[in-house]
């Protein structure tokens, strides 16, 4: 049984539906990250879990416990928002022990408990300090911190990382998938980042106005994406059309030249069009070999990006971007030249609804 259950959830506001249909399974001590752009409905979904927002139907439940209209404050949740949230007026030390406080706990437990926590966060010298005094990457450590002090079941974090500069969001999204690990806590994260997605999730749910459009580990939603919302929004992909030649032997046409899929295309009739994708560092400049696919295009311009260069080629009416690494010793390819755009079969994507 999974540790927790999601199922059917779904939120409307007035005639505007914001989730439709949520449902997933997550297991004890995954790391859970819900990605998608503004408006999308993970935040409302994480705010449902949360008992922040009521939900107009289905259940959630944690450990077997349903807990769909039971209160937050009874549901041992941990939550980290993106604004800190924490007391101006009282020290680090203070702030992460208000919740052990609250819940009448003996003194010397919460003495105890904060102490493992500064420890837990590095912060074990700043417990005298107060929130002001401290950096937004160390504040936002002590909110995660305070946020686990009471042992919840469920850790929850909406965005945390969002109001940091890029340096600091790296390196304490790592801090915060460390900790999660060392306490093997059931976590939910959502962002908008699809960097940070990928670097630290154990799975990924894609969300698109208020629908799931994929579940998957993070390589599973960058290499296989399976619609082409997930297929633009998460990494550089190159996205064309293509007509079913031969839906068996997974061949298309695509402006006017032969392509195969590694696995035939069932459902598929000769003369539909299909949505194809490809990622960039997939293709490479070479001569046209048996197994494989090629292209034959024109180059239309070539970025120099430091350690991969980004070569835009048209074939026909599309434009592919691939990306090779920069190698001094080899030449790069001039403007207008013609050349052959290489790629596995297995590299050729295609997406599940129609072009």
């Amino acid at each position: 049984m999974a540790f927790l259950e999601i199922s059917h959830l779904k939120k409307t506001f007035g005639n505007q539906t914001a989730v439709h249909d949520f449902t997933m399974d997550i297991a004890k001590g995954e790391f859970i990250t819900f990605l998608g752009p503004s408006g999308c409905g993970k935040t409302t979904i994480l705010r449902m879990l949360a008992g922040f927002e009521g939900a107009s139907g289905g259940s959630i439940k944690f450990d077997g416990r349903d807990v769909t209209h039971v209160p937050t404050s009874q549901r041992k949740i941990g939550m980290v928002f993106q604004s800190y949230a924490l007391f101006p007026n009282m020290t680090v030390a203070e702030n992460i022990g208000f919740g052990l406080k609250v819940a009448k706990m003996p003194v010397e437990q919460i003495h105890a408990r904060v102490e493992e926590m500064l420890k837990l966060i590095g912060l074990g010298h700043l417990g005298g300090r107060y929130p002001w005094q401290m950096s937004g990457g160390q504040q936002q450590r002590v909110a995660l911190a305070r946020a686990l002090a009471g042992k919840p079941q469920v850790l929850l974090l909406d965005e945390p990382l969002s109001a940091l500069d890029a340096k600091i969001r790296v390196s304490l999204r790592e801090e915060i998938r460390a900790v999660q690990r060392e306490l093997g806590i059931t976590s939910i994260f959502v962002t908008h980042d699809q960097e940070e997605a990928l670097s630290i999730s154990d799975r990924i749910v894609v969300l698109n106005e208020g629908r799931v459009e994929q579940i998957g580990t993070s390589s599973e939603v960058y290499n296989f994406p399976r619609t082409r919302f997930v297929a633009s929004f998460v990494g550089t992909l190159n996205l064309l059309s293509g007509v079913v030649t031969d839906a068996p032997s997974g061949q298309l046409q695509v402006c006017g030249q032969t392509l195969t899929t590694a696995n035939p295309m069932p459902g598929a009739a000769t003369g539909q069009n299909r949505a194809l994708a490809i990622r960039p560092e997939a293709i490479s400049l070479e001569a046209p070999v048996p197994g494989r696919n090629s292209l034959a295009a024109t180059v239309e311009d070539v970025n120099f990006l430091g350690a991969v260069v980004r070569i835009r080629a048209r074939v026909d009416t599309a434009v592919i971007s691939l990306d090779v690494f920069n190698n001094p010793s080899h030449a790069l390819p001039e403007r207008g030249a013609p050349v052959h755009l290489g790629f596995s079969f297995d590299n050729l994507l295609v997406l599940e609804e129609a072009a």
